[in-house]
């Protein structure tokens, strides 16, 4: 990714769209140029609803949930519009999870809290408490909790440790 436009200095990807080509570290925040960073996740993979749990479960457990929020927000794109409700909001889960990790207390219990909100609705709606093995009430309960510890000022968390488990074991 170049900037072939000396009067745009913006990073551009090959379709044009704007696009920092800096590296990120785990928790997705820009590292200088040249950096070692961690490798990005592709875009605009498709992949079944289980292939999306278990990879956004492989990426939480290992601490990036940056990366795990660039899975759902592929299966939110890609999937059913039925759906997307869903993936939107574990997106905002795990994009809240990367917040509170970085130690932002007002934008990570914010983004946890809309994330539960939006799959508890998306739940209800359905009435169905698990969708792809996922444990959805215990997401949001987890969400909720963290939520809190992270308003009252604990600082930011370990996104390792504090990673749920989507299938239910400790979410």
């Amino acid at each position: 990714m170049t900037n072939t436009d000396a009067s745009d200095a913006r990073d551009r990807d090959a379709d044009g769209r704007a696009r920092s080509a800096r590296p990120r570290d785990g928790l997705g925040r820009p590292l200088p140029y040249g950096a070692e960073g961690v490798a990005r996740q592709p875009e605009g993979v498709v992949r079944t609803p289980d292939e999306t749990v278990a990879e956004a479960q492989e990426l939480l457990d290992a601490g990036k949930p940056f990366h795990a929020h660039e899975v759902f927000e592929d299966a939110w794109k890609s999937g059913p519009e039925d759906e997307r409700a869903l993936w939107r909001g574990l997106a905002q889960l795990a994009v809240g999870l990367t917040h509170a990790a970085r130690g932002n207390a007002v934008g990570g219990p914010r983004l946890l809290r809309r994330g539960a909100a939006a799959v508890e609705e998306w739940a209800a709606a359905r009435e169905a408490d698990r969708s792809y093995g996922m444990d959805l009430p215990g997401l949001a309960r987890w969400a909720r909790e963290l939520a809190d510890r992270v308003a009252d000022g604990s600082g930011p968390v370990d996104a390792c440790t504090e990673a749920p488990r989507l299938g239910g074991r400790g979410a």
